[in-house]
């Protein structure tokens, strides 16, 4: 079993940092593989015609984006970046969060998406305990570094 409180904390932050990465990617291959949809989207919520090349810029971007976090490459700037992605959309949909309990046809239409600040929660939780991320590539390599030096 895992032993030391050091082991734990990275074993926690490694779920952690997988299962966030993970619920972007998915998110962001969707751009790629359904851009009319994602085109949709942004003209229904920010009124903007993003024109078809965008959702492919927009949805590589951010696969980049989520493979380097969910190996734990530059921390500082891979897990601040998704956070801020998942911001963005808890600032879109807020007006559903603050009326969780709109019924339309029988069913509570904002509920679900009460799941954003819980996964809003999780990014803001990983950046500020990426420094105990001890089983990130950053990590590895610092690690490596300093024996080619010593």
């Amino acid at each position: 079993m895992i032993k030391t409180p050091d082991t734990r904390d990275a074993v926690a932050l490694l779920i952690l940092r997988l299962g966030l990465a993970w619920f972007l990617f998915v998110w962001a291959v969707n751009k790629i593989i359904e851009p009319g949809q994602y085109m949709r989207i942004w003209g229904y919520f920010h009124g903007i015609d993003i024109g078809a090349t965008m959702p492919y810029v927009m949805g590589t971007a951010q696969i980049v984006i989520c493979v380097m976090a969910a190996l734990g490459l530059w921390r500082i700037l891979s897990y601040g970046l998704l956070f801020l992605m998942h911001l963005v959309t808890v600032i879109v949909i807020f007006p559903s969060l603050i009326a969780p309990f709109v019924i339309e046809d029988g069913f509570p239409v904002n509920r679900n998406n009460a799941i954003a600040l819980a996964a809003l929660a999780g990014f803001a939780s990983l950046w500020l305990l990426r420094h105990r991320d001890h089983f990130s590539l950053d990590v590895w390599l610092q690690r490596r570094r300093q024996r080619e030096i010593n």
